[in-house]
């Protein structure tokens, strides 16, 4: 019987090295961004414990998490029907995302920190959903989070950044923005301030699902016909964001909230236009981002050329801390979602060509004497930082050249016996075909 081909669970992946470099190129753009605007690095672990991930992403994220099996006695001679239903089986979990296990970590530390706190992170996240094309069950997040501080100077500075680790990566961009002191104005304007999760979680579907399937389901959570009514036209809303916050601040006259959100809105758009971003900008009042710890501004980023979801998002949270016994301290972050941003510049064809290949020069292998020659002449080039590497094997040209070619190596520096006796290389550009000679000495300059 043959034995069954290895797998990886569904919706994880391998990453290629091909795959990688191209990764790194996502990962070290952002990161480079971040450190420009003062951010600083932290990581966290995989796992949390329950207690800390449960009940901060609503009844739909908390069933998506996964959750760890407690090893060793705890699960010693159980069923699977017992280990299933045995709540003390799991006290621990993988993360859903960056930002709780911030929160975690600051109020841990808080007595290390210096305030505002400003770090950026990137690592992977997992989520029990069902994949699908853009969606995964394990994926990188790249997050950047400033805590301990109200100023609206932080959103203008995020969406700042997200101009420019865009403009950087070469994607064309849109930032929606949304405010959830507005949307939770709009529950109180229609008479249902109760239901505002339920009528966040509604409307952030209006784009997947349209707005019958979402009047439907508002219907389904217990809002009454008329109150959806009266949300319909403020979904609806149109012109420029000045003219969609001059009518909200009639809609919403009633509502301190709202109003309060309004201002909040107006006075980062105002900031914002001073900046002369060339990234569209615009008050999108269907956006609601599902995550219940979200307080105020919330952000999404569409790529404009490649359909996909959001590629990146995040928003404000007052009191994420304060579920940790540290409350009253606000913070506000954005998430760069690099699987995706990777999908779109592979669609797009935006990696550089020369991400394709991790060496950029092959030293050929064609004898004793000759190797001997290239050794030092293969550390003079590194030295010189460039990508270099021998082929192991004394082999025949014809194979050697066509292990580079495989390899994507542009460029191949030959010592054979002729150039072993006048003391030069011949350079080979794999690309073009030509070739030139450079003495021993000069192999380093010419190659970088």
């Amino acid at each position: 019987m043959a034995q069954q081909k290895p797998s990886i669970p569904k919706g994880t992946r391998d990453f290629s090295p091909a795959e990688m470099m191209r990764r790194n190129y996502i990962f070290d753009t952002i990161r480079q961004v971040f450190r420009t605007y003062g951010f600083a690095p932290l990581e966290t672990p995989a796992m949390e414990n329950l207690s800390t991930l449960l009940g901060k992403y609503g009844d739909e994220g908390d069933k998506l998490l996964f959750r760890i099996l407690n090893s060793g006695d705890y699960a010693a001679g159980l069923s699977d029907g017992e280990l299933r239903s045995a709540s003390h089986i799991s006290e621990k979990g993988l993360r859903y995302d960056l930002t709780v296990p911030f929160a975690r970590y600051v109020v841990q530390h808080q007595g290390e920190l210096t305030f505002p706190f400003k770090r950026y992170q990137m690592q992977p996240v997992w989520r029990a959903d069902r994949p699908q094309k853009g969606r995964y069950r394990e994926f990188y997040q790249c997050d950047v989070d400033v805590i301990g501080t109200r100023s609206l100077l932080c959103e203008v500075e995020l969406v700042e950044i997200v101009e420019r680790v865009f403009a950087a990566l070469g994607i064309r961009v849109a930032l929606k923005m949304n405010n959830r002191k507005i949307l939770y104005g709009i529950a109180e304007a229609i008479g249902h301030a109760d239901k505002m999760t339920d009528i966040t979680v509604a409307i952030d579907k209006l784009e997947k699902i349209g707005l019958e399937n979402v009047r439907a389901e508002l219907l389904g959570r217990g809002l009454s016909p008329e109150a959806v009514d009266r949300l319909q036209p403020i979904l609806e809303l149109s012109g420029d964001n000045d003219s969609k916050l001059t009518q909200l601040r009639d809609v919403l006259a009633c509502s301190e909230t709202g109003l309060k959100g309004i201002e909040e809105m107006r006075t980062v758009f105002d900031c914002v236009a001073r900046l002369g971003l060339a990234m569209p900008v615009e008050l999108d009042l269907s956006l609601a981002r599902g995550l219940n710890y979200y307080t105020g501004a919330i952000f999404e980023v569409k790529a404009l050329d490649f359909a996909i979801g959001s590629i990146s998002g995040g928003g404000r949270y007052d009191d994420l801390t304060g579920i940790f016994g540290m409350p009253d301290v606000s913070g506000v972050g954005i998430s760069f979602g690099a699987d995706r941003i990777y999908d779109v510049m592979t669609g797009l064809g935006l990696f550089p060509a020369e991400l394709n290949c991790s060496t950029r020069v092959l030293f050929t292998n064609l004898g004793e004497a000759e190797q001997a020659a290239v050794l030092p002449l293969l550390r003079s080039v590194r030295d010189a930082g460039v990508p270099a590497e021998i082929y192991p094997d004394q082999a025949r040209m014809k194979k050697q050249m066509e292990y580079a070619n495989r390899r994507g190596i542009p460029l191949v520096a030959i010592v054979g016996s002729e150039e072993l006796a006048a003391g030069v290389v011949t350079l080979k550009d794999m690309r073009t075909g030509d070739q030139r000679q450079v003495p021993f000495a000069e192999v380093a300059g010419a190659v970088k």
